[in-house]
């Protein structure tokens, strides 16, 4: 047996028979070119096949994983067509005089470093992406053309990664669990497997070259440990653990359409965190009761420039209005100098976690303050908008927010458009917001608490450092204490607070948050029945 520890990004149990897949690698050299018209046509060619072979796996997607799944497809067609990676592209053919393939690798890479070293996990995920459609370009520029995954058996899919591409053309019903040696929590394969409920692990440091095709493989989701070649007796174990958990899976079908509500009457709202208006199918399937966090900065990001007002307003109003009344809170711009935006011109920063980031940017340069804004008072007349404000450590900051929304909404009406000032309240994230929850508590209409951060800060603790895993404990009794205080103080103003942090997705805190007086739990679309359950089923107190 050869076991091997990894971060579960779906917790189940699978075995069955391991599928290695190894990338087969094409070297991609620098070829110094004469006519440069000729290789940027070739990469015209190129990009056409490759959007035709996109159609056909969004076809293929919206038929197995339904439309949600689908549309990152569609979002690598509109990449292939974004102004500032073809233009890199032929830029760097036209004044390097070089051939395409180099060209398109080498601009991949560069974009794909840019999101990569993003601090926020969804965005690192994008680096993916961009990676998937450069490899596609150069495949289709050197005749390789799409790999066929279509005819894999029943399998543990194991890999170094998977892109969107490679795991839509595997017959769904075929996949048993996926282990891969990099990834994020964020990425593609996370997503799918949280889809599908079936166990993935990723950071799993193995040795593809040590692995065969036909080898067995237990893997654990509760454990993040992948097991291969298991003795008879792990096997039998490993079989009745698999049917106890289909047996539960069933079980919690069974709870979508119903309320979140405690033996003992008690109710808590339980939303979804989600990064673009392509998620909310994630939301949908699972029965969300509302979006608890939809982070605005997939739409600064990946550009050369500021998104329009009309760019952010269509986005906002479809997302409120895909979800039909339920309640869609709106995170403000929350980019940092970590997320390296180069049209911001932020610059490096020693410590960007404590820098120039979210609304400090937002209240430094209030003119990119006021266009999101303006777009989401729009977007609020067409359903149930909340905006939420990240990073506030004053009462001095809400009330200069509150002077530019009243500032946005004169201009508003002085130009006649329809708007509606909505629901507005604060993330809680520092120690120092949630010190003086108080007075803040007066000012606004809710609190959402951002644990990941409030961790990070209390603790004293960058989170990205994995030297200091060991010290990191979101259990902490001064984080609970801080929580218990925020909500307290909140109740006194009338006001709810919930949680939106990956502290609010972990069930063996759920019973504790109900009792602490926790109106609302935000968390990844995957958990909302796991957490309904559990909140419908916890222990009423004596």
């Amino acid at each position: 047996m050869q076991c091997f520890q990894g971060k579960s990004v779906y917790k189940g149990i699978a075995m069955g028979p391991v599928v290695v897949l190894k990338k087969n690698d094409y070297q991609v050299k620098r070829t110094r070119i004469e006519d440069a018209e000729t290789e940027a046509a070739r990469v015209d060619v190129a990009l056409k096949a490759s959007q035709e072979q996109l159609q056909k796996l969004y076809d293929k997607a919206v038929k197995e994983v339904g439309e949600a799944s689908a549309a990152i497809f569609e979002v690598h067609q509109m990449m292939l067509e974004d102004e500032d990676y073809l233009e890199a592209i032929q830029n760097m053919i036209r004044t390097e005089q070089v051939n395409a393939e180099y060209a398109v690798a080498v601009t991949g890479d560069n974009f794909a470093e840019m999101f990569a070293s993003m601090d926020d996990d969804y965005m690192k995920a994008r680096s993916a992406d961009i990676k998937d459609i450069s490899e596609r370009l150069v495949r289709n520029l050197s005749g390789q053309g799409d790999v066929d995954l279509s005819s894999i058996e029943p399998s543990v899919i194991v890999a170094d990664d998977l892109s969107p591409s490679e795991t839509v053309q595997m017959d769904k019903d075929k996949i048993l669990a996926f282990v891969t040696v990099h990834g994020s929590t964020n990425s593609h394969t996370a997503i799918l497997a949280r889809m599908m409920n079936i166990p993935a692990l990723i950071g799993v440091k193995m040795d593809l070259e040590e692995l065969q095709t036909g080898m067995t493989a237990v893997v654990d989701g509760f454990g993040g440990k992948v097991t291969f070649e298991p003795d008879e007796e792990l096997k039998a174990q490993t079989e009745a653990r698999m049917q106890e958990e289909e047996e539960k899976l069933k079980l919690l079908q069974e709870l979508k359409g119903k309320e979140n509500i405690t033996p003992d009457g008690r109710k808590i709202n339980i939303y979804a965190n989600i990064g673009s208006v392509g998620d909310i199918g994630y939301v949908m399937e699972n029965d969300a009761g509302g979006i608890g966090l939809f982070r605005s900065e997939f739409l600064y990001l990946g550009r050369n420039d500021f998104p329009t007002e009309e760019e952010q307003f269509q986005a906002y109003k479809q997302a409120v209005q895909m979800m039909a009344g339920k309640k869609v809170i709106i995170r403000t711009l929350d980019i940092g100098a970590d997320k390296q935006v180069d049209y911001f011109n932020l610059g490096n920063e020693d410590n960007p976690a404590m820098g120039y980031r979210a609304i400090r940017i937002c209240l430094k340069q209030p003119e990119i303050f006021k266009t999101q804004l303006r777009a989401l008072l729009r977007a609020a007349v067409y359903g149930n908008l909340s905006i939420m404000y990240p990073m506030i450590t004053s009462t001095e900051e809400v009330k200069r927010i509150y002077e530019i929304v009243a500032e946005v909404e004169g201009e508003l009406k002085a130009q006649e458009i329809q708007y509606k000032i909505p629901e507005q309240g604060i993330m809680i994230e520092t120690p120092a917001a949630a010190i003086i929850s108080d007075r803040l508590a007066e000012m606004v209409d809710f609190f959402s608490i951002g644990t990941n951060d409030l961790t990070q800060y209390t603790l004293a603790i960058d989170r990205q450092n994995e030297k200091l895993d060991e010290f990191y404990n979101p259990h902490h009794e001064a984080l609970l204490r801080m929580i218990q205080m925020v909500v307290d103080n909140a109740h006194k103003c009338g006001k709810w607070a919930g949680i939106c942090g990956e502290l609010g997705a972990d069930p063996t805190l759920t019973e504790q948050f109900v009792r602490m007086g926790l109106d609302e739990l935000s968390v990844a679309p995957s958990m909302v029945l796991k957490l309904r359950k559990i909140v419908r089923e916890m222990k009423v107190e004596e």
